[in-house]
């Protein structure tokens, strides 16, 4: 299928277009211009890796206590583990795919995720079912705070797409970490 060239522009024109793009704007080595500065990409790439580490870790913590739960709370703690570990799992590719979308590489590899993430891993010896609840409400906050921790960066950039993806994992961590606390309480 053949395609159509762009119109050959004078020189004038191009620095008259060049002029007219906004301050932030970048055109970098991959002549990406979303509006968005390289820098600003750069670092809101950098903060959605944490967080998308940070997702990762909770999940495999999340499914490793689904397998391994016991005790008499075990139906309703594995399936609540099931639910927010395939919650969990939805959520890695909205957010490697918006740092995709910024002109970086999203980080996939067990490496990666453990040197990004501020979560612990899970225990080699799985702890006892409330000890498991505490690790994953905790685990939340932590996911929580990454994502928080971008909007300055997010807001002067403009960055709307990115702040809809960080308030909706807000949204999801905070309530089960809610969910969770409660369980804890005598």
């Amino acid at each position: 299928m053949a395609t159509k060239s762009a119109p050959a522009t004078s020189t004038k024109t191009s620095a008259k277009a060049a002029k007219a793009r906004p301050a932030t704007a970048a055109v970098g080595h991959t002549g990406m211009n979303i509006g968005i500065s390289a820098e600003d990409r750069a670092a809101i790439a950098k903060g959605l890796s944490h967080l998308l580490a940070d997702t990762y870790t909770l999940y495999l913590t999340t499914h490793n206590f689904h397998w391994n739960v016991t005790g008499p709370m075990f139906n309703s703690l594995h399936a609540m583990f099931m639910a927010q570990y395939t919650e969990l799992w939805n959520a890695v590719d909205p957010i490697a795919e918006r740092i995709r979308s910024l002109g970086h590489v999203a980080p996939g590899s067990y490496a990666q995720f453990g040197q990004l993430s501020s979560l612990p891993d899970a225990p080699a010896t799985p702890p006892r079912a409330m000890e498991m609840v505490r690790i994953l409400a905790e685990g939340h906050e932590a996911v929580a705070r990454t994502a928080r921790s971008l909007f300055p960066v997010v807001e002067q950039a403009s960055d709307e797409p990115t702040a809809d993806v960080l308030v909706q994992r807000l949204t999801v961590h905070e309530q089960a970490a809610w969910m969770l606390r409660a369980m804890l309480e005598d």
